[in-house]
């Protein structure tokens, strides 16, 4: 018994001189000053004393620089949602691709030790002139009008992938042929007419089953979708808008087969193949009679692919 009365006195002890050694010890975290002096160095290629805005390419080369550094992150673009992407080295280029010359308000956030960060921005004034290939616009509106629809007689119709530059295909998942038929026959018989006109370009989405897709968040704005809901067909009217073509700003190396085009829609009422928020949908592959299209997902890292065939 007295053995174990000791035993407790002694454990009581060191418990009480590692508390009272604790409490007279200063712990030092470390300069927590977060980074400052950001610079945010935007080369437009191209500019000069007769090209104030580029050359049109649209491609610009971004370096930032801060003291007390570890990481930055960059949204090209502040006029849409907040996209901060990771730039590990601080060095990183961009094409813009809205037509002509547009002005962005470019983010850039800078983390330092133990989390802090600081942020700037700066604007900057992009020329950007595009012609696509006249085979793209030939096979596309067969040079008046064409309809196209998704083609359900061949497997990957409609398929999703990883959004990555240096990957495309439908990896993750890819609908075999007919898949949708028995839940969603809309998604086969809504037609997408291209057309040239005398002062551009227009899509007439024809939907007279409804659109397929799955909730109003994310249909982006497509009249007649409800707010939340499963994938589906819903009551759609079918809009016309206009369209225009862009290079590609997927970022996917030249030796990737593409067209390095992209169609880009104009407004919030139409969209090809699938009902969604995507506007931008890059044309990998396309003849007379078959298109073959890859969009970012409205899930983050996601991809979609689109097989439509003409009519």
């Amino acid at each position: 018994m007295r053995n174990n009365i000791k035993l407790i006195i002694l454990l009581v002890s060191i418990v009480t001189g590692f508390w009272a050694c604790s409490e007279n010890e200063d712990y030092v975290l470390g300069d927590l000053t977060p980074p400052s002096n950001i610079v945010i160095n935007a080369e437009i290629v191209g500019k000069g004393p007769n090209t104030p805005n580029g050359d049109g390419s649209g491609d610009v080369k971004f370096t930032i620089t801060a003291d007390k550094a570890l990481s930055y992150r960059i949204d090209y673009d502040a006029s849409d949602a907040l996209n901060l992407v990771n730039i590990p080295t601080g060095k990183t280029n961009r094409k813009y691709t809205k037509l002509g010359t547009n002005t962005y308000l470019v983010t850039v956030v800078v983390y330092g030790k133990g989390g802090t960060s600081s942020s700037t921005t700066k604007e900057i004034t992009v020329q950007s002139n595009f012609s696509p290939d006249a085979s793209i616009i030939t096979n596309l509106t067969g040079g008046t009008s064409k309809s196209w629809v998704v083609d359900k007689t061949v497997a990957g119709h409609f398929g999703v992938g990883e959004w990555s530059d240096a990957v495309t295909g439908p990896a993750w998942w890819a609908a075999s042929i007919n898949e949708k038929v028995g839940c969603c026959p809309c998604f086969y018989t809504t037609t997408f007419k291209f057309s040239k006109t005398a002062s551009g370009f227009s899509i007439d989405v024809n939907s007279p089953d409804g659109a397929f897709t799955k909730t109003g968040a994310l249909a982006g704005g497509l009249p007649g979708i409800p707010a939340s809901g499963d994938e589906g067909c819903y009551p759609y009217p079918g809009a016309s808008n206009s369209f225009s073509f862009a290079p590609s700003s997927s970022g996917i190396p030249a030796s990737t087969p593409s067209t390095k085009t992209s169609i880009l829609l104009a407004g919030s009422n139409t969209y090809i193949g699938y009902g969604a928020l995507q506007k931008e949908f890059e044309i990998l592959e396309l003849t007379p009679t078959y298109m073959y299209l890859r969009a970012q997902g409205t899930e983050t890292g996601n991809a979609w692919y689109l097989k439509l065939v003409a009519l």
